[in-house]
């Protein structure tokens, strides 16, 4: 499975010789859309660490039962997904507008191919709207910017931050940086986040990490359980509160495995 060649314009902005987090998920999803150096360091990350496969599924099922709640029980009508990642099944607005074709959808992401596959494929309602923004989770104040010529902030928004905010540390203000986006959203807002932490697996997938972030060019942190609890600090958790990914909600399918995996989920009403 190889990536189809850049789109001319775009060709000298996509670095093939640095793996890419996007591009990798997309491989552990079985997509199409990743090169070889993407295969090559997801390939030796899930050597290290096999669970991140079954993680990366699991996400994908995730968002859409976090989308499908904040339509049919919040309310919810507008959302703001940052770090979108490469399109695949179930997209947040297509599980949202299923739901109620008039939803609005922003996605937001740094990545030019990325970008040139939303527009290609991320295609809405004609009731609703669907638009992309290149713009990076640290310049908050130019997400919001972009964000507001589609989505109304006067009215509630779910902000979307899955499987991406490992990819800013705490010394940098991930923390802060999350809040500044809830600022500008008002009450009866949602945080809906998850992301990577090492709960379960302990020293082998801290030395996967470490491996990966010395090797590679975007590193990760895994927080801890409390440094994840604190982006939702001042919001409302919603039942059933932190938990691992397959425990948030599940479907009720009888065969469904569930047990604890390295990545924590929180679903958060702004008062």
């Amino acid at each position: 499975m190889t990536s189809e060649p850049p789109p001319p314009g775009q060709a000298n902005r996509i670095d093939t010789t640095v793996p890419h987090p996007a591009r990798m998920w997309n491989y552990w999803l079985g997509g199409k859309d990743h090169y070889d150096v993407d295969r090559v360091a997801g390939d030796q990350f899930s050597q290290a660490f096999p669970d991140i496969v079954h993680i990366a599924r699991l996400s994908r099922h995730l968002i859409a039962r976090v989308v499908l709640y904040l339509v049919t029980e919040a309310g919810v009508r507008q959302f703001l997904d940052v770090g979108t990642g490469l399109p695949t099944v179930d997209n947040t607005h297509e599980v949202a507008q299923r739901a109620d074709p008039a939803c609005r959808v922003v996605y937001v992401d740094n990545d030019p191919l990325v970008l040139t596959h939303a527009r290609a494929l991320l295609v809405g309602t004609p009731e609703g709207a669907t638009d992309y923004v290149e713009a990076d989770l640290r310049d908050p104040e130019a997400i919001i910017a972009a964000a507001a010529r589609t989505l109304d902030l006067t009215q509630p928004v779910a902000l979307m931050l899955m499987g991406i905010v490992g990819f800013v540390s705490d010394e940098e203000g991930a923390h802060a940086l999350v809040a500044r986006l809830m600022d500008a959203l008002p009450s009866g807002s949602y945080l809906a986040l998850w992301d990577g932490v090492n709960v379960v697996t302990g020293e082998a997938l801290d030395q996967a990490q470490d491996d990966y972030n010395e090797r590679e060019g975007v590193p990760y942190s895994l927080r801890t359980r409390e440094r994840f609890g604190a982006f939702f600090h001042g919001l409302e958790l919603v039942e059933p509160g932190i938990t691992s990914l397959p425990f948030w909600r599940p479907d009720p399918d009888p065969l469904a495995e569930l047990k604890e995996v390295d990545a924590l989920v929180g679903v958060a009403r702004k008062p």
